[in-house]
């Protein structure tokens, strides 16, 4: 893909402009605790950019604790683990972006790019509101209208549909393998936060290190 191509850019919201990874996972593991699934770094990474009822089937099978539990039972549980997170979040203010991601969205504005939000959590309202950074978004793709997760391509492929443009005129921010497989997936340019992420086109080690000018220079290597 060419730089000049660019049009638009979608964005994953955990790990990419704030991180509210922190909270899912203090939350998550009250959850743990209160099933009998013992908290790890490994359960931890694992659900990172995943459902939240994935995610609490994760956690029970990581318990052996799958079959413990009804349907009912389960969204109960999801409910709670959402309410926690919900308390925690309503802490965060503009001081809690990204290093660099103000900046970047600054620069993405003033040149004429569009923008969307690609976010598997249904509070990304909630949390661009807290950050203050509501009006740079076009729109926010509403992950409980879609079909599959990340990282299934579906959710990158909205968020070009919300912009009005073709894959081939926009990038997708990352910061899990998961994402970065859906933007792949959609036809989209991937950006990876995280030198881990391999299968990204451009791969940036922090956030303080998006911006045009880099990311044009690696379209260039």
């Amino acid at each position: 893909m060419k730089f000049e191509e660019l049009k638009g850019f979608a964005f994953d919201l955990d790990g990419v402009i704030a991180d509210t990874a922190k909270f899912h996972s203090q939350a998550w593991h009250q959850t743990a605790d209160k099933v009998g699934t013992t908290w790890t770094p490994e359960l931890q990474e694992a659900l990172k950019g995943v459902s939240r009822m994935d995610s609490l089937e994760m956690i029970l099978k990581a318990g052996g604790h799958e079959n413990d539990y009804t349907q009912a039972e389960k969204e109960a549980l999801a409910a709670e683990k959402n309410e926690n997170y919900g308390k925690l979040i309503a802490t965060l203010t503009p001081d809690d972006i990204l290093p660099g991601m103000k900046a970047f969205l600054d620069e993405l504005v003033a040149n004429g790019y569009k923008l969307s939000l690609a976010s598997a959590s249904k509070n990304a309202p909630k949390i661009l509101k807290y950050l203050g950074l509501t009006d740079y978004f076009v729109g926010i793709v509403d992950p409980a209208t879609l079909h599959a997760g990340k990282p299934d391509p579906e959710i990158f492929a909205r968020a070009a549909e919300i912009l009005d443009l073709p894959a081939n005129q926009v990038a997708g921010l990352e910061d899990s393998s998961a994402g970065i497989e859906s933007i792949n997936g959609a036809g989209e340019l991937s950006i990876g936060i995280g030198s881990q992420l391999k299968a990204a086109k451009v791969i940036f080690n922090s956030t303080a290190e998006v911006s045009l000018a880099n990311i044009k220079a690696a379209l260039a290597e």
